[in-house]
C-alpha cells in the first residue's frame, strides 16, 4: 500500500489545530487535564467500546464527541470530585480518521487523515494518479457524491475546485480506459502515441514522422468515440502545415484515431 506522505509536501499542522471540530473515535489518543489537580492529568486511549477510564469516575463515553463536548461532559461529571473543575481535552494521536480510495485507477487503500488536507493535497500524494480517469472520478461523503470530475482541479489547476477532505470520505478513481492516440495511414511511422493533455493533430503527425509521399493531407480524418457514438472529424492537414491554418490543429482525446488517407495524385 502506498502511504500518503502529506507532511513532506505541505506545512504540517498539529492535531490540536483542528481538534475543536474533530470527532473522537476508537483508538484515538487523548490528553486530559484538570487544572490544579495533578491526579486528574493523564493520557488515555479510547477503547474499542468508545470509552475511556477516568480516575475517580471509572468508564466514561468519549467516542463520537468533539473534544469540546467531552470537556463539557467531564466537567459535569467531575463536579462530584472537584469544585468548579476546569477541564481540557486534547487529541494527541488520531487513528480513527480515515479516507478510503478505490476504483482501479490507482492501488486501493485506506489512508490516515491526521491533519487538515484538501483533495488537491491528497491527489498530489498519489504517485499513479494520472493513470486514473480523472473526469469520471468523484468524492462520496455520507453516501452522497459531493465532488465529481477532478480534471479541472488537477490538470487545469483550477484551485476553486478544491475541497477539504473529512474522515470517512470515499474517493473513486476509475482506470483510464484508453491512454493512447493512434495515427495510421499515409505517414512515415504509423504508431500509438501515449496521450498527454494538450496533444494536437500537428503533434501526432510530427510524432509519426510526418506524411509519406502518398499522403492526401487534406483528407485526414479523426475517428472519435463519444457518448456511445462514433464521430468523424475532418482535418485539412495540408492547410495546417503548409498555410499555418491553426483552426485545423484540433486537440485530441485519448482513444482518438487519426487516419491520413492516400491518393495517387
Amino acid at each position: 500500500m502506498k502511504h500518503l506522505f502529506l507532511a513532506a509536501l505541505f506545512t504540517t499542522l498539529s492535531v490540536s489545530a483542528f481538534a475543536g471540530d474533530y470527532v473522537i473515535g476508537e483508538g484515538d489518543g487523548l490528553d486530559v487535564a484538570v487544572w490544579g489537580v495533578k491526579e486528574l492529568t493523564f493520557a488515555v486511549k479510547v477503547r474499542p467500546d468508545g470509552k475511556i477510564t477516568v480516575p475517580g469516575l471509572g468508564d466514561v463515553p468519549a467516542s463520537a464527541m468533539t473534544p469540546t463536548q467531552l470537556q463539557a461532559s467531564l466537567g459535569e461529571k467531575l463536579k462530584e470530585l472537584v469544585k468548579n473543575p476546569i477541564v481540557t481535552v486534547t487529541v494527541s494521536n488520531i487513528t480513527n480518521s480515515k479516507i478510503y480510495i478505490f476504483g482501479g485507477g490507482v492501488k486501493a487503500g485506506i489512508y490516515d487523515l491526521n491533519r487538515r488536507s484538501s483533495l488537491l493535497q491528497l491527489l498530489c500524494s498519489i504517485n499513479d494518479v494520472k493513470s486514473a480517469e480523472l473526469q469520471k472520478a468523484y468524492v462520496m461523503r455520507s453516501g452522497k457524491k459531493i465532488k465529481e470530475n477532478f480534471h479541472p482541479l488537477f490538470i487545469d489547476g483550477d484551485v476553486k475546485e478544491d475541497i477539504e477532505m473529512e474522515s470517512n470520505d470515499v474517493i473513486f478513481l476509475p482506470p483510464a480506459t484508453e491512454r493512447n492516440v493512434f495515427i495510421v495511414g499515409a505517414v512515415n511511422s504509423p504508431k500509438a502515441i501515449e496521450y498527454r493533455d494538450g496533444l494536437s493533430v500537428l503533434d501526432a503527425i510530427l510524432d509519426a514522422g510526418s506524411f509519406n509521399k502518398y499522403a492526401k493531407e487534406n483528407s485526414t480524418v479523426i475517428i472519435r468515440k463519444e457518448g456511445g457514438k462514433e464521430l468523424s472529424i475532418p482535418v485539412r492537414a495540408k492547410d495546417l502545415i503548409t498555410n499555418g491554418d491553426l483552426s485545423q490543429n484540433i486537440k485530441l482525446k485519448a482513444g482518438d484515431y487519426i487516419i491520413v488517407k492516400e491518393g495517387i495524385f
